[in-house]
């Protein structure tokens, strides 16, 4: 059984995110807190900031979803969603050397000091593959 830490998560989302440990530090505690000794737990319990954060975490491949379908007496489907750790994702991304540069804002400058080129300029070119995606 691979047993992931608060230090593994806290590396990883550190290095796959972009931000620093301090921060990467409360999104881990965060979320181990929601996922304590288990692996898997129902989506029920996030609100939606939490949400969010398991969005994004599963955007970056340490989170997966599943789903359980149940029929009812009456007939009707009940689904259960649920988030599972992708604990050897979280080891390796733990492990990488240097950490991922953020691809959303440069961290000198805050938005509202940038002009609307600057701010274009500083998005990474997999930001402009993915609008493409969705348009076409």
């Amino acid at each position: 059984m691979t047993v992931i830490t608060l230090d593994d998560l806290a590396k990883a989302i550190a290095n796959r995110i972009g931000i620093d440990i301090e921060e990467a530090r409360k999104d881990a505690e965060f979320v181990m807190d929601i996922f304590g000794f288990d692996d898997r737990v129902i989506d029920n319990v996030l609100d939606p900031e939490g949400r969010q954060l398991f969005y994004i975490l599963e955007e970056e491949g340490m989170l997966t979803t599943e789903r359980e379908e149940t029929t009812l007496y009456d007939g009707r489907e009940w689904r259960t969603h649920y988030w599972q750790l992708k604990k050897d994702a979280i080891l390796k991304y733990a492990k990488e050397k240097g950490r991922k540069e953020s691809n959303i804002i440069p961290t000198k400058q805050s938005v509202e000091e940038l002009s609307a080129e600057e701010l274009y300029a500083n998005l990474d070119d997999e930001i402009w593959i993915s609008r493409k995606r969705k348009e076409e």
